[in-house]
């Protein structure tokens, strides 16, 4: 029991904190015209941050990030999509009818495994955060843990997606969206200049 609680509390303390990935969740179903059509990039996310979370408990990425040039190399790639993301989020516009500009599967999916993946503080936060703690139980305790924290992102994801969907009815003429939606970019690049900053 302990390690269940452990791993709900310490996931959503990770995961609470307006992040880029949190924030295209969100935007997606804002933006998507159907809830449907916004699940590519929540299960894409939720996806990713369970690979993470195994990663971190098993302590790969730990290895992986010892390699420089490694990190380097996700670090510049993470700029670039995130700047493009930036850009595409930035025109999108939510629509109800046949001309829909929202983001394509395809995009979606691809945005959310780079600003997942890509994002050498996110992966930094499980490994230090998660992996370490999950040091802390062995065998059955530890998978405990790890489902807790994977349960929690999929949870907080899904609910995310919903919560976009909320605002859009609230929001019948597409105003408030419009607007988020180029907060949203702004923070977006704005992340994308704090990495740059961290990689010059």
């Amino acid at each position: 029991m302990e390690s269940i609680l452990h791993g709900i509390i310490l996931a959503f303390g990770l995961i609470l904190p307006l992040g880029v990935q949190n924030v295209f969740v969100f935007s997606q179903g804002a933006t998507q015209p159907h809830l449907f059509q916004a699940l590519p990039a929540t299960i894409t996310a939720s996806l990713c941050d369970t690979l993470l979370i195994l990663l971190a408990v098993f302590g790969v990425s730990a290895i992986v990030l010892q390699f420089e040039w490694l990190r380097l190399i996700l670090m510049t790639i993470g700029i670039f999509f995130l700047l493009f993301m930036g850009y595409t989020i930035w025109k999108a516009e939510p629509t109800k009818s046949e001309t829909n500009k929202a983001l394509t599967i395809r995009q979606q999916i691809l945005f959310a495994l780079s600003v997942s993946l890509l994002n050498p503080h996110a992966i930094l936060d499980t490994v230090g955060v998660i992996g370490t703690s999950a040091l802390k139980y062995a065998g059955t305790e530890q998978v405990f843990f790890t489902i807790a924290c994977i349960t929690v992102s999929w949870i907080w994801f899904f609910g995310l997606t919903l919560a976009g969907m909320g605002m859009k009815k609230l929001d019948g003429k597409g105003g408030v969206i419009n607007i988020f939606n180029k907060c949203s970019a702004l923070f977006i690049w704005g992340t994308a200049i704090h990495l740059m900053d961290g990689l010059l």
